[in-house]
């Protein structure tokens, strides 16, 4: 009786979280409300469905706009030229336009506008993420071995010629199925994080990775791996997003049976 006790309160604790995390993927102006990725270029040009004229300049965004455009950028109509300088691998600066957000990136050196409307199919068309029942075999206890110094850790995108360098704290060892396994696990000792993929990519799972947040490391050097909490990057929602792939170092052998699967299957 216990042990059912347990289980039915380990999937109750689940399915809070699972809701939690729909409801995160249904903000307006979210992943799933993206409907545009734009490439810049050192060529002043129009984009598609995209007001004013955009282009690249000693790595910052131009932009020229008249007021019926209706472009709004840190509280102030632009008017004239704006120019916007976005960070590196960071959330992008946002310019309004009538209630859509206009998202200016940088990545790898590229420059980009991601257009998120709140009217976008793939939000209104959401019913909500498809997930392996929660199971509380797939919470596994890791043992974490921190580098000497923190490491930058490279990888690809879903988008050619992109790339990603994570801030890489040390490995995680832990026991699954049997066999022994290793990941390197990404973030900050308070807040680290893995990027894997495992024998169910891009059968039942998304094939480029999945994420799972591991949170803090214990006194004793031990982390959990609840791999029932393994998400879909937004790449899995959205043809729109740069995710990274998982490093060579995260593909698992074994098939973990467990968190979301592919929402494009």
């Amino acid at each position: 009786m216990t042990a059912t006790l347990n289980t039915t309160a380990f999937t109750e604790e689940w399915t809070r979280w699972h809701e939690e995390r729909e409801a995160a993927l249904r903000a307006p102006l979210g992943w799933l409300s993206l409907t545009g990725l734009h490439w810049l270029t050192d060529s002043p040009e129009h984009l598609d469905g995209v007001p004013g004229t955009w282009w690249v300049t000693d790595e910052k965004v131009f932009i020229t706009a008249q007021p019926a455009d209706r472009l709004v950028f840190d509280g102030e109509l632009v008017a004239g030229v704006s120019i916007l300088t976005p960070v590196e691998g960071a959330p992008g600066l946002l310019v309004d336009n009538d209630g859509r957000q206009l998202e200016v990136i940088r990545r790898s050196g590229q420059f980009a506008v991601r257009v998120h409307d709140s009217a976008a199919a793939t939000l209104r068309d959401f019913t909500g993420v498809v997930a392996y029942p929660a199971d509380p075999r797939w919470v596994v206890t890791g043992n974490f071995t921190p580098f000497e110094t923190e490491r930058t850790v490279t990888t690809g995108a879903v988008v050619a010629g992109l790339e990603h360098h994570h801030r890489a704290q040390g490995t995680i060892e832990f026991t699954l199925k049997g066999q022994r396994l290793s990941l390197v696990a990404f973030g900050t000792p308070a807040e680290l994080r893995v990027l894997f993929t495992d024998a169910t990519s891009g059968v039942t799972t998304y094939p480029a990775a999945r994420v799972l947040t591991v949170g803090a490391v214990a006194e004793d050097g031990t982390v959990e791996l609840d791999f029932n909490r393994a998400v879909n990057l937004p790449c899995a929602f959205t043809d729109y997003a740069t995710c990274p792939v998982a490093p060579a170092e995260n593909r698992l052998s074994v098939a973990v049976e467990a968190g979301e699967q592919d929402p494009r299957r």
